[in-house]
C-alpha cells in the first residue's frame, strides 16, 4: 500500500464477496462514511478494506457520489499514474486492433476495459473522451497524454457533457485539449458512409454500438422501402441504402442531426434516396400512420426512456408506445426492429414492452432476432449497466 493514501472501510453488514469477485462499485450505504472519508476530495484514491480490515484494493472516491468508490486496481499499492493508464489504453486498443481494420470504434468501454467512468471513442486520428467519474476529471490532461503516445492519435477532444457527470457532482466543458478540429469526421460503417460531428454532436458524435444491429437490418433492407426513428446521424437509414434499400426515410427531432445524415447520403452517392422528416417522433409516427403510408422496414432506435430504476415504469410505457405506434407503419410480412439503451430496462422488461405494444398497434409478430452492442463495448459480467443496448428484430404478419 502507498503509505499516503486513507484507508475507507466496507460496513460490517456490506458483503466484500462482491468486490472480491469483480463488481467495481461501492454505494454509499455501503461504506463507513465518517468524518474524514467525507473529506476526502472527489477523485482522489483510497485503499479500500473490507470491515475486517482486511485489504480489497485500490479505488477512487467521490463522496458526492452515490457510487461512493470505484475500484480502480486490484493491488492496493498500485500506482494510478501515466503508465498505469498507458497500459489499460494498450489492452483496450489490443482488442479492438484485432477485431477492426480501420481505427473508428469505442476505445474504452468503462469499467469493462479498467478505466472506471470513461469513455473514449476513437474516430481515426482523433478521439473523444467522455470522464464520466471525479478521477478522470482531475486526470484527463494524463489520460490525454497516454491515449496519444498508445494510439497515435492527434486530436484529443474532451466531451464533459451529460447526465452521468451531473450525478458524480461535475460541471459540463467541452474543449479541444490536443490538436485541432474542423467540421465532421466521415466514418465508414458496414458500407455507409456517416459524419461524426465531434464537437457538437451528440455524446461522442456517433453512436458506435449500433453496428452490429445496423449489419442485421441491412439483410432485411435490400430492394425495401424503411423507415428510421429517432435517426440521430442516419445510422440505421444510411446504412439500409447502403444494403440496398430503394428509400429511407428518417426521423429525428434534431435538424443538425438530419442534416449531418444527408452529408453522409450524398458521400454515399445515396442522397435521392434518403427522405428526412425533421420533428417529434411520435407526432410523425402518428402523421405517416394518418397519410397511410407502410414500409417494408421500420427501425426505431429511442433514447433512454429508462435512464434509472425510478423512471423504469414510466420508460417501459414509453417503449410499449413506441412500439404501438410503429407497428401499423410495417406492411404485411415486414420487418420491425425495436432498440433500447436502458440499462435498467433488461431484457426480459423490454421484450415484454415491446410484444404488449405490437399486440396494441393490431399486429401479431414473430421475433427472429436479439442484438446487442459490438464487441467493442464489452460487458463487464459483474456489472449489468455495461451491458444497455438491446435490439430486438420482428417479422410482423402478412
Amino acid at each position: 500500500m502507498t503509505a499516503d493514501l486513507p484507508i475507507i472501510r466496507l460496513r460490517p453488514k456490506s458483503k466484500p464477496q462482491a468486490i472480491r469477485h469483480g463488481f467495481p462499485w461501492v454505494f454509499a450505504d455501503e461504506l463507513v462514511t465518517d468524518r474524514r472519508t467525507r473529506a476526502i476530495a472527489p477523485g482522489s484514491f483510497a485503499e479500500l478494506q473490507d470491515a475486517e480490515h482486511r485489504p480489497l484494493g485500490l479505488c477512487t472516491v467521490n463522496p458526492n457520489s452515490k457510487i461512493i468508490a470505484r475500484v480502480m486496481d486490484a493491488d492496493p499499492g498500485a500506482r494510478i499514474d501515466g503508465d498505469w493508464i498507458a497500459a489499460r489504453l494498450s489492452r483496450a486498443l489490443a482488442l479492438r486492433e484485432r477485431l477492426f481494420d480501420k481505427p473508428f470504434y469505442r476505445l474504452v468501454h468503462a469499467e469493462s476495459d479498467g478505466l472506471p467512468g470513461t469513455i473514449i471513442d476513437r474516430f481515426g486520428d482523433a478521439a473523444v473522451i467522455q470522464p464520466n467519474a471525479a478521477w478522470a476529471e482531475r486526470m484527463s490532461t494524463e489520460i490525454a497524454a497516454a491515449l496519444r503516445e498508445v494510439t497515435g492519435v492527434r486530436t484529443v477532444i474532451l466531451n464533459g457533457q451529460g447526465r452521468a457527470r451531473g450525478l458524480e457532482g461535475l460541471d459540463e466543458r467541452l474543449e479541444i485539449l490536443s490538436g485541432e478540429m474542423s467540421g465532421p469526421v466521415e466514418v465508414s460503417m458496414n458500407g455507409a458512409i456517416y459524419l461524426a460531428d465531434l464537437m457538437q454532436g451528440q455524446k461522442t458524435g456517433l453512436f458506435y454500438d449500433q453496428r452490429p444491429n445496423h449489419a442485421f437490418a441491412q439483410r432485411l433492407a435490400k430492394d425495401a422501402r424503411v423507415l428510421d426513428v429517432f435517426s440521430h446521424v442516419g445510422g440505421f437509414g444510411l446504412a439500409a441504402l447502403a444494403g440496398g434499400a430503394v428509400q429511407a426515410t428518417c426521423i429525428d427531432g434534431s435538424a443538425p442531426a438530419l442534416q449531418l445524415a444527408q452529408g453522409g447520403a450524398k458521400a454515399m452517392g445515396a442522397a435521392d434516396r434518403l427522405v428526412t422528416r425533421q420533428g417529434d417522433a411520435f407526432a410523425q409516427m402518428e402523421a405517416l400512420a394518418a397519410e397511410g403510408a407502410q414500409f417494408d422496414v421500420v427501425i426505431c432506435d429511442p433514447p433512454a426512456f429508462a435512464p434509472s430504476k425510478q423512471a423504469l415504469e414510466a420508460g417501459l410505457r414509453a417503449y410499449e408506445r413506441v412500439a404501438k405506434l410503429a407497428a401499423p407503419l410495417v406492411a404485411p410480412g415486414g420487418y420491425l426492429g425495436l432498440c433500447s439503451c436502458s440499462h435498467a430496462a433488461d431484457l426480459t422488461s423490454f421484450r415484454n414492452a415491446s410484444a404488449r405494444g405490437i399486440g396494441r398497434g393490431g399486429r401479431r409478430s414473430q421475433l427472429i432476432h436479439t442484438g446487442q452492442a459490438g464487441p467493442d463495448h464489452p460487458t463487464l459480467p459483474q456489472l449489468a449497466e455495461t451491458g444497455y443496448l438491446k435490439a430486438l428484430f420482428f417479422r410482423l404478419d402478412g
